[in-house]
């Protein structure tokens, strides 16, 4: 894969990546989440983890690694009715090794399709059972002929290790900013081949920049991979001020953000303003639920973490949910580029808000004789970078962040900024500290 510049990352060049990256096995643990970190590695550069099978994290223990070959269904003939070849789906991911023999009615139980999605191919897995099976449209399971048919799945599971990439990215603050997502789907292009390339384009972006807080990126297989992070990494989350969960970004759907366990930490309320100024008729704010993607395991009690999830259609909302429609017909090069331009405003906002206080609170300062009032700079309506310097100087009291003076104010985080970088300028504002330590 090639390696761009942030400012050189597009929907095309999205696509692309993803593309590349479409037709390789993946798994919770093997070579296919291994070939994925590797091809990730030329775009930014991740340190590929590894723990070993056995080791117990938290509640749980980490897996065997699954290595799969190839799986298909003959039938009396010798004709191929069924072959992992033509859709890695077509095997139930994770399944244990079968080569037989077997009558029509052996072999249904170990059929799955969606009579009400004919065409498509879903997909299952069965990583905590020893059980193998075959998905398949139900097309295809209703011209199922009588038998008798041979099915192999040729793959085993071994001891081995569980791969997940990180990548730290040091800022002025050791507070974090952490952002995970998943890389255990094969063939499935928006859930979640979205989440793993535009997390690796924001972080190309934030590695070009002077970010105020440090930021963490883990890339991790779904529920066990961010279990095990987490038992693997207890001393580093004390420092996450902020996280997003990225899943399901290259679709039409609005964006959805599903809100921290909390509901109303900072970073609800600043990935909700920048939704408010970037996508104002295109975004549903939802409230948290124990279900989902990874951010149940980060928002779990114990760690209880500000993290929630930024996606566009939500998981099982969509027909094409975990299925062979999601691919890459389904996803869409300017909504990735939309999807990429909403990350890198959250990145921008979280740089911008600081709390200040106003050096000059008695009455307002005279604006006019300093030149404040034709400092334009990048904003060209002269009254609104007027009402911007009025509104960070009345709400500048060491409580107040630029996010939420956004929100009262209805003026964007960009340009309250512009206005309070120029009142530091002269000595009427200073910081206090950045935004998150206010929770």
């Amino acid at each position: 894969m090639p390696t761009p510049k942030s400012k050189q990352w597009d929907g095309q060049f999205l696509l692309q990546s993803m593309s590349e990256l479409f037709p390789i096995m993946r798994s919770i643990t093997g070579p296919g989440v291994r070939e994925s970190l590797q091809k990730l590695q030329a775009i930014v550069p991740l340190e590929i983890c590894q723990v070993a099978s056995g080791t117990a994290v938290l509640d749980w223990t980490v897996p065997d690694e699954w290595h799969f070959n190839e799986a298909w269904i003959e039938d009396d003939s010798g004709k191929r009715i069924i072959d992992s070849k033509s859709s890695n789906l077509h095997v139930i991911n994770f399944s244990s090794p079968v080569d037989k023999t077997i009558s029509r009615e052996e072999l249904l139980p170990h059929l799955h399709s969606i009579p009400e999605r004919p065409n498509s191919i879903p997909y299952r897995t069965t990583y905590y059972a020893d059980q193998w099976g075959f998905c398949l449209s139900d097309k295809q399971l209703q011209s199922l002929g009588p038998g008798p048919f041979r099915v192999r799945i040729d793959a085993i599971k071994k001891t081995g290790v569980l791969n997940y990439g990180e990548l730290f990215i040091p800022g002025a603050s050791q507070q974090e900013i952490f952002i995970s997502t998943h890389t255990c789907h094969p063939q499935l292009a928006n859930d979640n081949l979205s989440g793993m390339v535009l997390a690796a384009a924001l972080a190309a972006h934030i590695s070009e920049t002077k970010p105020a807080l440090s930021w963490r990126f883990v890339f991790v297989p779904g529920t066990i991979g961010a279990i095990t992070w987490l038992a693997q990494n207890q001393e580093k989350v004390s420092a996450i001020t902020g996280g997003m969960v990225l899943t399901g970004l290259g679709d039409s759907s609005a964006f959805n953000w599903k809100c921290t366990r909390a509901g109303n930490q900072w970073i609800d309320n600043l990935v909700q303003q920048v939704l408010i100024e970037c996508a104002p008729e295109q975004h549903e704010i939802l409230p948290f639920t124990p279900y989902g993607y990874d951010e149940r395991q980060y928002c779990s009690p114990g760690f209880n973490l500000p993290i929630g999830r930024l996606s566009r259609a939500v998981h099982g909302t969509f027909p094409e949910y975990h299925t062979s429609d999601d691919n890459m017909e389904f996803v869409r090069p300017e909504k990735l580029d939309e999807s990429l331009h909403i990350l890198k405003k959250v990145a921008d906002a979280i740089n911008s808000d600081w709390v200040y206080r106003n050096l000059s609170p008695f009455a307002e300062p005279q604006l006019g004789r300093r030149g404040l009032y034709s400092a334009l700079g990048a904003n060209v309506d002269p009254g609104k970078f007027q009402m911007a310097l009025l509104w960070v100087l009345n709400q500048s009291d060491g409580n107040h962040s630029l996010s939420v003076i956004a929100e009262r104010s209805g003026m964007p985080i960009h340009e309250l900024d512009e206005a309070a970088k120029q009142l530091v300028k002269h000595k009427l504002l200073e910081a206090v500290m950045h935004a998150s330590d206010l929770q």
